[in-house]
């Protein structure tokens, strides 16, 4: 278990990172994660997940977080890109991916991987965990395949980007609920998390001036904030009590009620209710989140700062680390020598002639 989570607050982490790729100061960045983590992530967790959560008291339902590590990302991504400012024009404009073939292969990875994130939440073989990585899969294909048929309408074309998006905003929206609804519902959140992410990432970021003005190099905003916020309020929807009792081990049905299941046996008062407690966690959330981020990256600002200098920049990978991601040797090549890789210097490597490079 205390690895289980220590694997969700990582991850929350690395999400971030999507957002402030290609321009942060890496030493900020190091000051940033404990920072982050205890004063923002920690809260939310606790608050939501915690028997003593007040939101947990509330009856917030985040079957496996939906709003702890995707909304809570996407909105502290989306904040910190706002601070720490948008990369140089030119890589805006021209932001090709570098291999295609390589982000398939990720892509199946984080499918396969997220059985696990969302089936082992209960943290026992049961049935709502079989339920939960049953509807993962349905929710994550109905969304790609939604992704990729609105990429023909609108754009002429599949793409395979396009695909991997529609694939997780599937697999973000349908964490809140994955345990706790029926599989027809699964389908239904895969529809929509494939259209309204893709509307705000193709539609709305281009109209909004604050979108449009704010670098979120992996659109983390659209994929995890949107489709987080999108399946929280899904989740209060379609919630069947049945389920959300076994998993929360309640016998009361006031509670954990989606409105869907409230409507059908009269309980319609419990329902809206559930629909209105998810809310306030999402709001709680996107609050937290864009209030802790801010400070925290005002106060590291305050030590060192938060962007690369103009040279670092410019410089990329060689200037910060002293060596690169993608050092091929070949014709034309640079021959570069790192300090890591060789006992020897680069002027004491056996077979090194003057002269070259």
């Amino acid at each position: 278990m205390i690895f289980f989570q220590f694997v969700f607050a990582a991850i929350t982490l690395i999400l971030i990172a999507g957002a402030l790729l290609g321009r942060m100061n890496f030493v900020a960045w190091m000051l940033f994660v404990p920072l982050w983590l205890t004063f923002s992530y920690t809260v939310g967790a606790y608050s939501i997940w915690c028997p003593d959560g007040w939101l947990s008291v509330l009856g917030v339902i985040d079957y496996s977080g939906g709003f702890v590590i995707h909304l809570s990302s996407g909105v502290a991504g989306f904040t910190a890109a706002y601070w720490v400012g948008p990369r140089a024009n030119n890589d805006r404009e021209r932001f090709p991916p570098n291999n295609i073939l390589l982000m398939l292969l990720g892509a199946g990875l984080l499918w396969m991987g997220w059985t696990g994130f969302n089936g082992g939440d209960p943290y026992v073989a049961s049935i709502d965990a079989s339920l939960a990585v049953l509807n993962t899969h349905v929710c994550a294909a109905t969304s790609l395949l939604t992704w990729l048929l609105l990429d023909i309408i609108f754009l002429g074309k599949p793409s395979v980007i396009g695909a991997t998006q529609g694939m997780i905003t599937g697999l973000v929206c349908i964490t809140p609920a994955a345990g706790v609804v029926q599989g027809w519902a699964a389908i239904i959140m895969g529809l929509l998390s494939g259209s309204i992410p893709w509307f705000s990432m193709m539609v709305l970021h281009k109209k909004i001036w604050l979108l449009k003005q704010v670098d979120d190099t992996m659109a983390v905003f659209h994929t995890h904030a949107v489709a987080g916020t999108l399946g929280g309020i899904l989740t209060g929807l379609f919630a069947e009590p049945r389920l959300t009792r076994i998993f929360y081990m309640v016998d009361n049905w006031e509670h954990y009620t989606g409105l869907f299941y409230g409507l059908h046996s009269g309980r319609a008062r419990a329902g809206f209710k559930q629909i209105w407690i998810q809310i306030v966690g999402i709001l709680f959330v996107i609050a937290l989140n864009v209030v802790m981020t801010s400070l925290i990256c005002l106060l590291i600002g305050l030590v060192v700062p938060l962007r690369l200098s103009e040279e670092e920049l410019m410089g990329g990978d060689e200037s910060v680390h002293g060596e690169q991601a993608y050092a091929l040797w070949g014709d034309g090549e640079k021959y570069e020598n790192s300090k890591h890789n060789s006992v020897y210097g680069v002027e004491e490597l056996p077979g090194k002639t003057k002269g070259v490079v």
